[in-house]
C-alpha cells in the first residue's frame, strides 16, 4: 500500500465513522492518527458525548475484533489480563484469556479503576503481551487501547499516573455539538429504527497491516527532526512544568506527524504536521507544577506558548 492508498483508506475509515458519530473532522483524524501511528488513543470526555460509539465504531470500521473492559473499582487485574484456571480432569492449569485480547479494546471509565488494574494495562500497551503468573502470552496484532475517561467525576476516580498517561499517543475530546450538529443527531435518530447507528466494515486486518506500515516510508528533513527535539525540550524548560515531554513523548511526536502526512496524502513531514499533531500528543504528558496547577494552567496552552517561541523550519518539498 502507498501514501496516496492510504490516504483514501483513512478517508473512507473517517468518513464511516461519521456516518455514526457526530463529531467534527479534527476529532475523528485524531484518533486515526493514533490508530496509524499504531498507538493508543485516550478520550476524555462528560459522559453521553459518544466516547464508547467511537471506539466501537472505528473498530467496525477496521474490520478488527473489538472488546470492551468497563473499569470500575472492584476490578481486578486478572479480570483484564485472564488468568490460569485448574482443570479438574487431566490435573493440569491452562490460561483463560481476558477481555484484553482484542485487536481493539476499549478501557471505559479506565480512571474509575484502582492503580494496579490500571497498571496491568502498561505491559500491554507497551509491549503487546501480558504476563500472568510468570508466562507470557503476545496480545492479537493489530493492538490497540481506546481508553475514556470522565474529567467531571471525582467521587470514587483514580486519576491515571504520569506512566501510564505517557503510553497514549493521542490525547482528545469529542466535546458537547454545537447546534447544526444536535440537530443532525436527531435527525440521524429519527431515520433508524435502533436506538444505534450502524457502521459498515470499509478494512480488514490485511489492509490495516499495510496501512501501518506505510508512515514508515514518509520522509522526515532533518530541520524537522531538530523542530521537535526543541518542542519537547521547550517544555521542560519551561517554568509552569515540572515534568515536561520525555523521551517517549518526543517519538510520538515524530511517528504522529508521518502519520499526519499519511492523511494528507504527502510523502513527506511538513512543519505544519507537527505544529497539527504536538498538543494532542503532548499536553497530555506534562506534569505542571503546584503553582501553575492552582493558577489553572491549561497543558495545551503551555504546548501553544512553546509553539510560539520555537522558530518554524522552512522545509522545501523533495524532489519527487
Amino acid at each position: 500500500m502507498d501514501v496516496p492508498e492510504a490516504a483514501d483508506a483513512c478517508a473512507r475509515v473517517v468518513d464511516e465513522v461519521g456516518g455514526a458519530v457526530v463529531a467534527d473532522r479534527e476529532f475523528l483524524d485524531r484518533v486515526t492518527l493514533g490508530i496509524l501511528a499504531r498507538g493508543h488513543v485516550l478520550l476524555e470526555d462528560v459522559p453521553g458525548t459518544g466516547k464508547t460509539l467511537s471506539a466501537r465504531s472505528f473498530a467496525t470500521a477496521l474490520g478488527l475484533e473489538f472488546s470492551r473492559i468497563q473499569f470500575t473499582p472492584d476490578l481486578l487485574p486478572a479480570d483484564v489480563t485472564g488468568t490460569n484456571v485448574f482443570d479438574e480432569r487431566d490435573g493440569s492449569f491452562s490460561f483463560s484469556p481476558g477481555p484484553i485480547f482484542a485487536n481493539v479494546v476499549l478501557a471505559d471509565e479506565i480512571n474509575r479503576a484502582p492503580p494496579k488494574t490500571q497498571a496491568a494495562l502498561l505491559e500491554a500497551m507497551e509491549e503487546g503481551q501480558v504476563t500472568v503468573d510468570g508466562e507470557t502470552h503476545d496480545l492479537p496484532s493489530p493492538f490497540y487501547v481506546i481508553a475514556t475517561q470522565n474529567p467531571v467525576e471525582s467521587e470514587g476516580a483514580f486519576p491515571l499516573p504520569e506512566a501510564q498517561l505517557d503510553r497514549f499517543t493521542i490525547k482528545t475530546s469529542i466535546g458537547y455539538p454545537d447546534e447544526d450538529g444536535e440537530l443532525e443527531l436527531l435527525r440521524r435518530r429519527a431515520g433508524r429504527v435502533e436506538q444505534s447507528p450502524t457502521v459498515d466494515r470499509v478494512l480488514d486486518p490485511d489492509a490495516v497491516a499495510a496501512l501501518r506500515e506505510v508512515p514508515e516510508s514518509v520522509r522526515v528533513d532533518d530541520d524537522l527532526l531538530r523542530y521537535a527535539a526543541a518542542l519537547a525540550r521547550a517544555t521542560r524548560e519551561d517554568r509552569r512544568v515540572e515534568a515536561g515531554v520525555s523521551p517517549r513523548g518526543t517519538q510520538r511526536l515524530f511517528e504522529t506527524a508521518r502519520a499526519a502526512a499519511v492523511i494528507a496524502g504527502r510523502q513527506f513531514v511538513t512543519p505544519d504536521d507537527v505544529k497539527r499533531v504536538a498538543e494532542p500528543t503532548l499536553a497530555h504528558r506534562l506534569v505542571l507544577t503546584p503553582d501553575a496547577a492552582v493558577n489553572d494552567v491549561d497543558e495545551r496552552d503551555v504546548i501553544d506558548d512553546v509553539l510560539d517561541r520555537i522558530a518554524v523550519p522552512t522545509v522545501e518539498a523533495p524532489e519527487a
